[in-house]
């Protein structure tokens, strides 16, 4: 009896400490097991696996600051990028990124943003901002410079473009079905980490890359809850998905998180090229350019301020945080400034580091970690009936390895699939099986959930 309650008060202190553990330790996607995979225009619709991999390796931290250790692999396949002349693969980073545990924000001067990392998401991939790289100067080269294929930028004092090319819809060709592309081998986002396919876009018809290089991502966006926690920025804070409570004490329902940027009603452009003009094969159209939006403050609560964020209640934060969201518009196309931008909020302390040069703890997610608990997500099975395939969709983030099961209804296993932390859909191939009715079992460390579906020949 001693031992039993020696053991219950042992594991109540395990859940106690990690209870009061910072979100910015515990809601990593840590993964050891799992490798990434990618497209080539060679393999089709068939991703190759990846020696690398995929989601963070390990996640440790001190009393000020946390570590997070990264192949900057997604879970869900990257590529093809060929669109705008990319032929870079995603490569592994094999990076450790320093965050603050307690943020604190910028009271003086905002630091902007810069080109390349401004945080990762919570698999371990990079976080772009607005930026590509690419700029247009009148001066020296009467066109865009930097980027592949364009003339170098001109350097010095004397030398500074006040327009900044927006790599979102500049660069859309590039991206593939999960919204990201390789800068060298870095993969990255620049936007809102969900697949295009999923996000019931009509704006995505200018692309037929999700068609034959089938791909997942982070999260799929859920109108109806309050998106999850997604990554943290350099300044410590964290980033959501689209969807948020509309007040900022937590109540008022979930909406939209919307944006204060609007484009400018200009059709000239100082030192710079008309609204609509073409030089070459470039057509410099209404944001082409950071430079072509305003920020237009607002009192309404669902809007952000100049940073992309809010100060407000989320459920990692009962008590407040400030947080950037990643911001959509209606259709959930991205919607400028995207996630973070172009000023931190906070001051920035994180950066990727070549090592850890304090003591630190290791953290092990347990039970009562990162663990999803898959009948409290929204899980969708499709199409039902079916004749071909079934898909299995978790609809918000997955945090956990999940395995996949098709019964008769006698017990016999029919099929199996994985569906791995990181990613939101996987595949059951039904061609073989006769007609029916038949339970899938979506079930994780946990939990499980069951659904009936019905094969038709």
């Amino acid at each position: 009896m001693v031992k039993q309650i020696s053991l219950i008060a042992l594991l109540l202190t395990c859940v106690l400490c990690e209870a009061q553990l910072s979100p910015a330790i515990t809601s990593w996607l840590q993964n050891n097991t799992v490798y990434g995979s990618y497209y080539t225009a060679a393999s089709g619709s068939t991703p190759i696996p990846m020696s690398v991999l995929a989601n963070c390796q390990e996640v440790s931290y001190s009393g000020s600051w946390v570590y997070v250790k990264t192949r900057g692999i997604p879970a869900y396949p990257t590529g093809i990028f060929t669109g705008d002349g990319n032929t870079n693969l995603a490569g592994d980073q094999n990076a450790i990124y320093k965050f603050p545990l307690t943020p604190a924000q910028n009271t003086g001067t905002p630091v902007a943003t810069s080109g390349g990392n401004n945080g990762i998401f919570v698999n371990g991939v990079s976080l772009f901002d607005y930026r590509d790289g690419v700029k247009y100067y009148a001066s020296a080269v009467n066109g865009i410079c930097g980027g592949p294929g364009n003339p170098q930028c001109p350097g010095g004092p004397g030398y500074v473009s006040p327009w900044n090319r927006d790599a979102v819809p500049a660069e859309k060709l590039g991206f593939d079905c999960a919204k990201g592309h390789p800068a060298g081998t870095n993969y990255h986002h620049h936007q809102n980490p969900s697949a295009f396919k999923h996000d019931g876009q009509t704006s995505i018809s200018w692309s037929d890359i999700c068609s034959t290089y089938n791909s997942d991502a982070l999260y799929t966006i859920d109108e109806t809850v309050h998106s999850p926690l997604i990554g943290f920025a350099y300044d410590g804070f964290p980033v959501y998905g689209a969807y948020g409570y509309k007040n900022v004490d937590g109540t008022g329902g979930i909406v939209r998180i919307l944006s204060s940027y609007s484009l400018k009603n200009h059709t000239t452009r100082a030192n710079g090229p008309a609204v609509g003009q073409t030089i070459g094969t470039q057509t410099f159209f209404n944001g082409y350019f950071r430079e072509d939006y305003e920020y237009i403050a607002s009192t309404d609560p669902e809007r952000l301020d100049e940073h992309n964020g809010r100060f407000c209640v989320t459920p990692e934060y009962p008590d407040g945080t400030y947080a950037y969201f990643a911001t959509v518009n209606a259709d959930h196309s991205s919607a400028y400034p995207y996630i973070i931008g172009p000023t931190f909020y906070g001051t920035k302390t994180g950066a990727k580091v070549t090592s850890i040069t304090e003591p630190v703890t290791v953290y092990t997610p347990g039970s009562t970690g990162i663990s999803a608990n898959v009948s409290s997500l929204n899980v969708k099975v499709f199409p039902n009936p079916s004749e071909d395939f079934i898909a299995v969709q978790i609809v918000g983030l997955n945090k956990e390895n999940l395995k996949i099961e098709m019964y008769s209804f006698d017990g016999k296993l029919i099929k199996t699939a994985t569906l791995n932390a990181g990613a939101t859909l996987s595949y059951l191939d039904i061609r073989t099986v006769y007609a029916g009715t038949y339970l899938v079992k979506i079930s994780g460390e946990n939990t499980s959930s069951s659904h009936k579906i019905v094969v038709i020949k």
